[in-house]
């Protein structure tokens, strides 16, 4: 899992008054910063998070470093009192790198996680200043992660955070999520985005259209048609399943390839360079694809050989029987000429 430190900015201007989200995009907002926390402190017990806010008097820094949420929740409840005036993109980014820079584990990531709730206005309208923020920010290794809503995804200021996102990652490190207003929580939107999936354990390749950072959460723009934010198991598994059915059916090309040269060089060879065979006369007689002809012979030699074998044991028997005769007959008769002999001995 990820080893960060983040710094969430939220977006405490006027058009946080609004109702268009749920109960109001101000308190929309806090829910999602929590869930934000929660999924950060929970992937990893080393992170940390802080908080600050972009508009008011000015960009303020409310918790620095924090693993505790009652900080965060008391930073956002207080902050729902000194709502107004305008954000300040630019100058929020740069104070929230000054304090990721004093972090104090050093080991950790920088990541800033930015909500946009309004126009774009002053710096923050300007792509060439913005861009050159982005490159200074990805100079330094710091990640950046928009969440534009309400106002924030307007299609001329999307397409100034886009481009600020291209110039700011680095192997796609940097996200941009657009939630628009319908029946939909903002905290489920950012939970199920790209910007959250390492710290869920979702590889980035797994999200689809959402890990390029132009979209939210959905079935509907994810390959099978299963959203791996909600079943990441299930879509690794299809994936998976895809790749081995593609390797296997590439595997069968191949083989199949290689072996169609051989079999023309084999056709092609002259007839002369192989060996003459010598083949019976009877065997000529025999279709070698007539199995049932070869079956039969087999057949009938063996019965032909049980035939013989049999006659060879009953002659063997016969003889047997016919000596074991004739020696009995040979011993009575030498039993009765030794009686005679006696019998004639006895009377002289």
């Amino acid at each position: 899992m990820p080893l960060e430190a983040t710094l969430i900015v939220i977006d405490n201007s006027e058009y946080m008054r609004n109702g268009d989200y749920h109960p109001n995009r101000f308190d929309a907002q806090a829910d999602a910063v929590n869930a934000v926390f929660q999924t950060k402190i929970d992937s990893n017990p080393e992170n940390t998070v802080g908080i600050m806010t972009m508009a008011g008097k000015g960009p303020e820094v409310l918790v620095t470093h924090t693993k505790d949420l009652g900080q965060i929740l008391q930073a956002t409840h207080a902050t729902a009192d000194n709502i107004g005036g305008t954000a300040d993109i630019p100058t929020a980014i740069a104070v929230a790198q000054l304090a990721l820079k004093h972090r104090q584990n050093k080991n950790l990531r920088q990541r800033i996680i930015v909500f946009v709730g309004s126009p774009l206005q002053g710096q923050g309208a300007d792509e060439k200043y913005m861009v050159k923020l982005a490159k200074k920010l990805k100079k330094n290794n710091v990640n950046v992660d928009f969440v534009a809503f309400g106002d924030g995804i307007e299609e001329g200021e999307r397409s100034v955070l886009k481009t600020f996102i291209d110039n700011a990652s680095s192997g796609d490190n940097c996200h941009l999520v657009s939630v628009p207003p319908g029946t939909h929580l903002l905290s489920d939107m950012v939970i199920s985005s790209s910007i959250l999936a390492g710290d869920r354990g979702i590889p980035e390749e797994a999200m689809g259209d959402v890990a390029s950072g132009s979209g939210v959460g959905g079935a509907g723009g994810f390959e099978f048609g299963v959203d791996p934010s909600l079943d990441p198991e299930l879509a690794m598994a299809l994936r998976m399943s895809m790749e081995e059915e593609q390797a296997r059916q590439a595997a069968a090309a191949q083989a199949q390839a290689s072996a169609a040269p051989t079999a023309d060089v084999a056709s092609s060879a002259p007839s002369a360079a192989a060996p003459p065979v010598h083949v019976p006369a009877t065997a000529q007689l025999i279709d070698e694809d007539d199995e049932d002809v070869m079956l039969q012979q087999a057949l009938a030699m063996s019965q032909a050989q049980d035939v013989e074998m049999a006659d060879h044991a009953a002659s063997h028997e016969t003889e047997d029987e016919e000596s074991e005769e004739d020696a009995i007959k040979r011993a009575i008769e030498m039993s009765m000429r030794q009686e005679g002999k006696q019998e004639d001995h006895d009377k002289h």
